[in-house]
């Protein structure tokens, strides 16, 4: 090994180069690039190593950038006209939301008129209901062969009463 070499770290060529140093690793494993040294933990790599990934990462950023900037539009393309159908189905169910409230007001409406007009139509009154004999038994005059017949008064219990 020569004295006089510069050996660069890892992250040094990642400096230089102006890309993530987690890039030159895998770069380095990809390519099966040895190092020349080690100091401590750090791998250290030579001059012409450096080059050579300095080399790859700049001619790999030209055509990358021109191709991440298409990919990135069409795949912002495609993402608009997906929100675009969401946002029209969404509006859909909204109005169908909106015409089945109107149709369930209308349906209280109508429930709540004709439980007034039930409300309001007259009652029996407690003279009405004394006068009503329906409960009691009575014969059937000359026609009367020992059977009584009840007729059940009606009412929400009539059932109750048989």
């Amino acid at each position: 090994m020569n004295n006089d070499e510069r050996l660069y770290k890892i992250s040094e060529i990642a400096d230089i180069a102006k890309v993530n140093k987690t890039k030159v690793w895998r770069y380095i494993r990809d390519n099966n690039i040895s190092e020349r040294s080690m100091k401590g933990n750090a791998k250290l790599y030579s001059e012409h190593t450096k080059d050579i990934i300095i080399k790859a990462f700049s001619s790999e950023s030209v055509h990358l950038a021109t191709e991440t900037k298409a990919d990135t539009s069409r795949i912002l393309l495609e993402q608009i006209d997906i929100l675009k159908g969401e946002l029209e189905r969404k509006n859909d169910q909204l109005d169908k939301m909106q015409s089945l409230l109107d149709q369930q007001q209308q349906l209280n409406l109508s429930t709540n008129r004709q439980n007034e007009k039930l409300l309001d139509t007259p009652q029996k009154t407690s003279e009405d209901s004394s006068k009503d004999n329906t409960d009691v038994l009575e014969s059937t005059g000359d026609h009367y062969k020992g059977e009584e017949v009840k007729t059940p008064k009606k009412g929400l219990f009539g059932w109750l009463r048989r």
